[in-house]
């Protein structure tokens, strides 16, 4: 499944994909000083979100403030002030970012949250920030297969370090998962990191606060109010899919 594609991308790892430095990421001026090439940049967040994955599932791969459904959510009522939120968030995306400020976004299923939870990582990616995005079951199962990685593949410490450097980190249907002494040790080790580190954070639930906090952890969810606080956004409504599914029955 494709992702999507930066509008710049590098051609080889000794090119410069402006045509500036001579690939090495460095530009030298006068007396022989160096300054950092504005790909060096653009290197460095390729080298952070490798081995993660950063792709937006083909059903989002389009998603749009013009276009369905978020041009719907935008006229009903139930869901148009979470698509302004979300408006005002990707208006500052950079600044957030690096302020370490999240998303999140709760509601019951079909209420619109994976789908605007896609639009910021779509728009940061295009921003040329990496992104991680994973459901959370796919998450685990993920972090499980680490523990069985043959020589030379990656270890748990070293996808770790790469979920935690990331610039934004997007999970979905947190909340969802079994829970287990592992699952919250899990949870509270990588928001915590982010929260350290102030990186920031996107997550969707089906559950409030308080469900989440008897599912999760009152730790963990304590530090995702913090980092998410400012752009802490509830979902009312039907669920959009059940005519869909009907049609399917």
């Amino acid at each position: 499944m494709p992702a999507i594609a930066r509008s710049e991308p590098f051609r080889s790892a000794g090119s410069c994909p402006l045509g500036v430095c001579d690939g090495s990421g460095w530009i030298l001026g006068p007396e022989d000083v160096a300054r950092p090439c504005e790909c060096r940049a653009e290197r460095l967040n390729r080298g952070r979100s490798r081995g993660v994955s950063s792709v937006i599932p083909r059903k989002f791969q389009g998603v749009s403030f013009d276009r369905p459904p978020i041009s719907d959510m935008a006229r009903d009522f139930s869901a148009r002030g979470a698509v302004s939120e979300i408006r005002s968030y990707l208006d500052k995306l950079d600044e957030n970012l690096a302020e370490g400020r999240g998303v999140w976004l709760y509601g019951g299923p079909g209420t619109g949250k994976t789908t605007l939870g896609m639009l910021v990582s779509r728009m940061a990616l295009e921003a040329g920030h990496s992104v991680a995005i994973y459901s959370l079951p796919k998450l685990l199962a993920r972090i499980r297969r680490t523990y069985d990685a043959a020589p030379g593949g990656d270890s748990y410490l070293t996808f770790f370090e790469r979920l935690t450097a990331v610039d934004l980190l997007h999970i979905d249907d947190l909340g969802a998962e079994k829970r287990s002494d592992w699952v919250l040790e899990q949870l509270y080790a990588l928001v915590n990191e982010r929260y350290e580190s102030q990186r920031s954070i996107l997550v969707t639930t089906n559950l409030d606060e308080p469900e989440l906090k008897e599912q999760i952890g009152e730790r963990t969810v304590s530090r995702l109010v913090e980092m998410c606080g400012s752009c802490m956004i509830p979902l009312h409504g039907d669920d959009h899919r059940e005519p869909m599914q009907a049609l399917a029955s």
